[in-house]
């Protein structure tokens, strides 16, 4: 039986993985390492935040994102953004050098048994462990409109579905959404030749400001710091101090969770849409048919007008929701047993444990509790050195999956547990 089993290879998974096995706990990680930014972010896009917020932990802190980036020839500076792919690649380095060996399998469910979990991997095998840490990402929350629901993939995406663009050159395509997810891959349509406009609800768009200088004088520092979301001292609160944002009453948490950082752009992108994209503000889509080969979308704006538009393909860059059902590698009961957030996320308390004893989760699912820096790479940081003493302290007191408390017997599996590289 496994100390802990982690569930997600990205950066939040690997860098539980990472403290964990530098912790000497049998741990066992299961996943593709980078899914979600080598499959499902076209070629071409680049990070939103800045490098030196973007690096993965590991317990020494030396295998950072400008190590990596040194080592290939490239030198990451402030200010001017990573490419997806360059991060990806940093991920993958990361993992054969700061973690246990990852078992890309996908596990399929996870259930309470005597003494712990059961966990059962997409080909069959069954495997048990005292502890689970879920760092699942982004890709099991994401949000359609309703009004888009009754129509097939041809005609309707998510924006994370797409790794490759370019099945869309030369054709015409509507982006719903304002944020960063929406204009970026508006630009690269454009950019490849699509007729591609963005439609949002919203009256304007908002727009990143470029960052200020690295060095600058105290007083301007002193003003608006550096951090990981972006400077300003409110930022600085959500990105450098999780743990105090956790004091906060529940509902101020999740409002805040719900609202900061709102959609913007990044200031790098806006040359790329503004001249390139057309732009439909103040609209929502009230229903969606199809049309011939493409989508007709009914829509209504903020005075009351309402509209039509057709177009070949929809592209939903509305975002992700973390809700408790959605966890659908849990057991029913298991799922149901998860305390709910006011957001409808599960709720986690001061070591990201859930309310059922020995489950632990990660990522954008714990948001609501440990606030918006969890949306973002920069709270890997955070959350795996928090969780992980978690993880220890569960195994000091007592199995998880609310069952026994007895210390699991590891003798037969510590010659075969995958080794640290």
């Amino acid at each position: 039986m496994y100390d802990l089993l982690v569930v997600g290879a990205g950066p939040y998974g690997l860098s539980i993985a990472s403290h964990a096995a530098a912790a000497g706990l049998n741990v066992r990680v299961f996943g593709r390492p980078m899914a979600s930014w080598r499959d499902h972010m076209p070629r071409g896009m680049f990070l939103k935040s800045e490098p030196w917020a973007s690096n993965l932990s590991d317990p020494r802190g030396r295998l950072r994102l400008d190590v990596y980036c040194a080592g290939q020839g490239v030198r990451a500076r402030h200010g001017e953004p990573i490419p997806v792919g360059m991060f990806a690649e940093y991920g993958l380095w990361f993992a054969r050098h700061g973690a246990p060996g990852v078992d890309e399998r996908t596990v399929a469910r996870i259930g309470t048994v005597p003494g712990g979990f059961e966990a059962v991997t997409e080909d069959g095998e069954t495997l048990h462990a005292r502890t689970v840490a879920l760092a699942v990402g982004v890709m099991p929350f994401t949000e359609i409109p309703t009004a888009l629901g009754g129509l097939g993939p041809s005609l309707v995406s998510h924006s994370s579905d797409h790794g490759d663009l370019a099945r869309f050159a030369g054709r015409d395509v509507t982006v719903i959404g304002g944020g960063q997810a929406a204009l970026e891959t508006a630009a690269l349509l454009a950019e490849q030749g699509t007729r591609v406009r963005v439609l949002a609800r919203a009256d304007r768009l908002n727009w990143n400001d470029v960052p200020p200088p690295w060095e600058r004088p105290w007083w301007r520092a002193a003003r608006s710091p550096h951090s990981g979301l972006g400077p300003g001292w409110r930022n600085w609160f959500y990105a450098e101090r999780p743990g105090v944002f956790r004091r906060l009453p529940e509902r101020t948490r999740a409002g805040v969770a719900a609202t900061a950082l709102g959609p913007a752009g990044a200031w790098w992108v806006r040359d790329r849409v503004e001249p390139a994209v057309e732009v439909l503000l103040g609209h929502e889509v009230t229903a969606a048919e199809a049309a011939g080969d493409g989508v007709r979308l009914r829509t209504l704006s903020r005075t009351g007008e309402r509209g039509a538009l057709e177009t070949g393909h929809v592209i939903a860059a509305t975002g992700f929701r973390p809700a408790r059902e959605r966890l659908a590698l849990l057991a029913d009961e298991m799922r149901d047993g998860l305390a709910e957030a006011p957001d409808g996320s599960p709720r986690v308390g001061r070591d990201f444990e859930s309310s059922v004893p020995g489950l632990f989760l990660a990522g954008l699912v714990t948001a609501a509790g440990f606030g918006p820096a969890m949306r973002f790479v920069h709270g890997a940081s955070f959350t795996a050195g928090t969780l992980v003493r978690g993880v220890r302290r569960r195994l000091r007191t007592g199995t998880g999956g609310g069952r026994i408390p007895a210390p699991a017997d590891r003798s037969d599996e510590a010659a075969s547990a995958p080794a640290a590289r």
